[in-house]
């Protein structure tokens, strides 16, 4: 089971994302119990994560960007990144050390469909309520991960956003289903509380969690992000 180690950087620091709710957002050293500093690259180096996930929340609101960041991380760890990307320029702003993930928020099905034919990329399905946030239209996930089967993809990320920095726990149901549907791995963000959590999602065929409130607080040990 891969564990992801996740960082939304906003304003340059790293901060705990609730719900998706942007306004909210704190700097992570408030929270974290962990580390006693919200500047990314120092946490990447005190943490040691093998694999991270950042979200450019400064990129995503069009509030400037953390691209410099990003390839500064991607030299020290497996790095993907969800910068906002909406159209087939924004692929190249990305250094090629680092895996473009293409959001629903931002990226419609037919930007996805041409980006996958052009470099390696990752999916993320985000929600709220169940349903996808997307600019293509009321899509259902299920359906929407059917659609994706015959796309080249690294992978598919279900992030919850209405679970994201609550540790409320994941929907096994939904979740195994999901993965029933889908002839890509499997990631899933939002929710997770800890191990017992990761097993049953690993039981059920999900190869990934994206973590980050759950590690901060301890739920999760480092030497699972380190793997």
């Amino acid at each position: 089971m891969r564990c992801i180690f996740v960082m939304d950087i906003y304003n340059g620091e790293v901060v705990h994302a609730v719900r998706g709710e942007r306004s909210r957002y704190r700097p992570i050293n408030t929270f974290s119990r962990m580390v006693s500093t919200s500047d990314p690259i120092e946490i990447v180096e005190i943490l040691a994560p093998k694999e991270v996930y950042i979200a450019d929340l400064d990129r995503l609101s069009g509030g400037g960007d953390n691209l410099q960041v990003i390839e500064s991380i991607s030299s020290r760890a497996i790095t993907m990144a969800d910068i906002g990307i909406s159209s087939i320029s924004d692929l190249s702003l990305l250094p090629e050390s680092a895996t473009p993930v293409l959001g629903t928020e931002t990226a419609s099905v037919d930007l996805i469909s041409k980006a996958s034919d052009l470099r390696d990329v990752v999916v993320s399905i985000d929600m709220k309520h169940r349903r996808v946030i997307s600019k293509s239209g009321d899509l259902d996930p299920l359906d929407l991960i059917k659609d994706m089967n015959d796309l080249d993809l690294l992978g598919i990320i279900l992030l919850e956003l209405d679970r994201v920095g609550t540790s409320e726990g994941t929907d096994i149901d939904f979740l195994s289903r999901a993965v029933a549907s889908s002839d890509h791995p499997i990631l899933v963000g939002g929710g997770i509380r800890g191990l017992s959590d990761i097993d049953a999602l690993k039981e059920i065929g999900v190869q990934g969690v994206l973590v980050a409130t759950s590690v901060h607080s301890g739920g999760i040990p480092l030497e699972m992000i380190r793997r």
